[in-house]
């Protein structure tokens, strides 16, 4: 019978053998002096930059704040609370200058305004997609936006507008990347990923942006274990007690209203019943939801996958031989 015991892991034992992959990685494969984590104030960076200081020791591993104009108060505010926690040396590297020269927040706006022509300053927005819980979700995400009077309205962005807007905030993870690696390369320290198996696998992250890293620690652990280990390393409560949001625009957001079918502790379950070919019938009772509902998740877990390829996929050559 499923249910949240099948996702529980023994929190020593990961941390064992997690930090253990860690050193081989980084100080011999490699052959890094330390490792470089974007801190988000958010659950997997808290935990990847706690199994690095587990790992290599704490005057091995440098914390980024990477805050834009649309960075929620709280990620700099956590982010710090567990800095210094863990006792790491940290870089604030305000990257809003940067993105203002590439056009970011410009491109965004004109992408919003082909639907909503009013929007300018004072006004905030949001990409969302439709429950799968309601009905068969076509992936067809909505634009919300709320005017400087707090009214909010929810509205279809054509193709061209959505991609358009997507591709502006696509420079965000990039451009914090790229900071990344320039601290990265300074220190001679590797860049670590903070991906989740969650996340990874359904392709919940920006080719060569946040996808980009030298290792990632927790790829292969789902979400809900992440947060068995974040107690156990002692991450702050209160980081482990916040929603998980993407923190990308500037409305408050969660990951389920952006991207994913469900909170991430059901997202979870769901996901591993697919992994291990387990019929709708025995996963609604542990999920909560009717099977039709389990069945479009399925399908929902199906698609994302498949469009993940492309962003898993490395370079294509035209002779194997050329590259290693």
């Amino acid at each position: 019978m499923l249910n949240q015991d099948a996702l529980c892991l023994d929190p020593e034992a990961a941390v064992n053998e997690i930090t253990a992959a860690i050193r081989e990685q980084v100080m011999g494969q490699l052959r890094r002096r330390g490792a470089v984590v974007g801190l988000s104030g958010g659950i997997d960076s808290s935990v990847v930059s706690a199994l690095c200081v587990r790992a290599l020791g704490a005057d091995r591993v440098h914390g980024l704040f990477m805050p834009e104009h649309h960075t929620s108060e709280d990620a700099l505010r956590l982010g710090s609370k567990l800095a210094q926690t863990l006792g790491i040396s940290t870089t604030l590297e305000d990257i809003a200058p940067v993105l203002e020269g590439l056009g970011c927040y410009r491109r965004q706006d004109e992408a919003v305004r082909t639907a909503v022509p009013d929007f300018g300053p004072g006004w905030k927005c949001k990409l969302v997609l439709p429950s799968i819980l309601e009905s068969n979700r076509l992936n067809v995400t909505q634009l919300t936006v709320q005017a400087p009077s707090g009214q909010t309205q929810t509205v279809r962005l054509s193709s061209t507008a959505y991609l358009q807007m997507v591709a502006a905030t696509n420079f965000k993870q990039r451009v914090r990347k790229m900071t990344e690696y320039y601290h990265a390369d300074r220190l001679n320290y590797a860049v670590a990923g903070t991906p989740n198996l969650l996340e990874y696998d359904q392709g919940f992250f920006v080719k060569q942006g946040d996808g980009a890293a030298d290792f990632k620690p927790i790829a292969h652990l789902y979400k809900t274990q992440v947060y068995q280990l974040a107690e156990y390393l002692g991450v702050p409560e209160e980081i482990r007690q916040r929603a998980p949001t993407t923190d990308t625009f500037s409305m408050p957001q969660t990951q389920e209203e952006f991207y994913f079918a469900l909170p991430y502790d059901r997202m979870d379950l769901c996901l591993y019943a697919f992994n291990h070919k387990m019929k709708a019938e025995d996963t609604a009772a542990a999920v909560g939801v009717s099977v039709e509902q389990v069945e479009r998740v399925f399908k929902d877990i199906e698609a994302k996958r498949r469009a993940a390829r492309y962003l898993h996929m490395r370079p294509l050559l035209v002779n194997a031989q050329s590259g290693t």
